[in-house]
């Protein structure tokens, strides 16, 4: 409802009831003037004209100036802005009564505020309500625009502290010199200033604070939970609201300096240091992923580090960068391939490619010494107690050298390689016929049963063979 009015100057001036129904107590000054650059930076975005101006004149006058279509009046009535709903990922705002609680917070903080656009100035003044002369609400008064060829809208704040303003600013990502360090899909994922809590921004606008975050957020694509959310206060948006899309963006995030944080932040679980991010398994593999593409790591447990300290150190001399994980990640590591279609390098994947690295100088039969030799045709003598060769052993070679046992520090005596179908020896065995055949027997159980060194298999498998050998050499 409005009425009109002539100054003695003979323009018109009209009053327009703003209707606030519910007072935002909880409202600073600075909230209030959070929705006005909230709108001024919205219709930035939707006109994609020049950057909003929030400056201070001299006076002490702070002007907030975007540069689009310009304020009306009607824009005041609105309760949901349809332009708004159809471009959630560029604007910030979606709500017309955010215009009016602002001003209404504004006015009771004794701040004075005048609205200029070519359709006209905005002031606020309290008034009776139309029909009824003892009930006094905040009215709009709508005055023809002084420039009619003023582009966009000056908001005018007098009785406004820097500190207030700084403080409002501080809502804005656009204000607040964040480095994107990945943009993806859903949000950008922003790195943590030091010494402040991480931030969570919904298209550009401050909703919550994290102290155990790694990053902070701009979220720009809404789940129907986040919207729901986004109440009329913008407080108390609580980590559910934003969880899922925080995962998204990490597990879309192919950033090697994203990827790097997560990973320092899995070395501090097992002393419970760690980042919040790192609790979701699926987000720490994806980190674990990203990182094995860019760099030579090795991902171990702090079980593995102690059962493999060798290993570990020569891991290291490779130029090899340990990354400690805990043992469920460890585990989940296994088998499984980074972004760029490689192998993870855990330790068994590591232990592979040693293995393949390793060149053996094999030695002939014919540069055997004729004392080799003749342990050497021993074989199937040896093998004749065993009872049995695998059909799928190939062959037996001798070779010079034999890479050192991947666990410690001494070089293996034989080995079964089921690559290659072959038992290799090493030459220093055909020293003497008791050397040779016992490391030929014990590859010999390896290729018979598949079991690995240490193993109850193993065991029982070479058991089974020296009691034959025994039972043989008794009859």
């Amino acid at each position: 409802m409005s009425n009109s009015k002539k100054k003695a100057d003979g323009t018109e001036s009209r009053s327009f009831d703003l209707n606030i129904e519910r007072i935002l107590e909880g409202w600073e000054t600075c909230h209030a003037i959070r929705e006005l650059i909230a709108n001024a930076l919205d219709e930035q975005a939707l006109t994609a004209t020049r950057n909003v101006e929030i400056q201070q004149f001299p006076g002490g006058a702070w002007h907030i100036r975007d540069f689009g279509r310009g304020l009306r009046y009607e824009h005041l009535t609105q309760n949901e802005n349809s332009e708004k709903l159809k471009n959630t990922e560029k604007v910030i705002g979606k709500f017309g009564v955010g215009l009016k609680d602002a001003l209404a917070t504004l006015n009771r903080h004794g701040a004075n505020v005048v609205l200029k656009s070519k359709h006209g100035i905005i002031t606020l003044d309290q008034r009776s309500k139309s029909g009824f002369s003892d009930v006094i609400t905040l009215h709009a008064i709508i005055r023809p625009p002084d420039d009619p060829g003023f582009a966009g809208t000056e908001v005018i704040l007098r009785g406004i502290t820097r500190a207030e303003m700084q403080r409002a600013k501080g809502f804005f990502l656009h204000f607040s010199n964040e480095l994107t360090l990945d943009t993806t899909r859903v949000g950008a994922v922003l790195q943590r200033k030091l010494d402040q809590p991480a931030r969570i921004y919904v298209t550009g606008l401050l909703v919550a604070e994290e102290g155990n975050f790694a990053f902070s957020y701009n979220i720009v694509s809404l789940t129907k939970r986040m919207r729901n959310a986004l109440n009329r206060e913008r407080t108390n948006v609580g980590r559910t609201s934003y969880t899922d899309r925080v995962k998204d963006m990490l597990l879309e995030s192919r950033s090697t300096a994203v990827a790097r944080i997560l990973a320092d932040e899995l070395t501090k679980m097992e002393r419970g240091t760690n980042c919040d991010e790192v609790k979701w398994t699926d987000v720490a593999i994806h980190a674990c992923k990203i990182l094995n593409a860019d760099q030579k790591v090795l991902f171990v447990s702090s079980s593995q580090i102690a059962s493999n300290p060798d290993a570990i150190d020569r891991a290291k001399t490779d130029g090899i960068r340990i990354v400690s994980v805990p043992d469920n990640i460890a585990h989940s590591l296994h088998s499984i391939e980074d972004v760029g279609g490689n192998a993870v390098r855990d330790i068994s994947a590591y232990q592979t490619e040693w293995n393949q690295s390793f060149k053996f100088e094999f030695v002939a039969y014919k540069d055997l010494t004729a004392a080799e030799r003749k342990i050497f045709d021993e074989q199937k003598t040896i093998l004749a107690l065993a009872d049995r060769l695998p059909a799928r052993v190939k062959g037996i070679k001798i070779s010079k050298t034999m890479r050192a046992d991947f666990s410690g520090c001494d070089h293996t005596q034989g080995l079964w390689d089921p690559a290659l179908g072959i038992i290799i020896i090493r030459r220093d065995q055909l020293r003497s016929l008791r050397t040779f055949a016992g490391t030929l027997l014990h590859e010999v159980v390896h290729a018979c049963s598949g079991y690995g060194d240490v193993t109850r298999g193993f065991e029982c498998e070479l058991t089974n063979i020296i009691g034959k050998i025994v039972a043989t050499s008794l009859s």
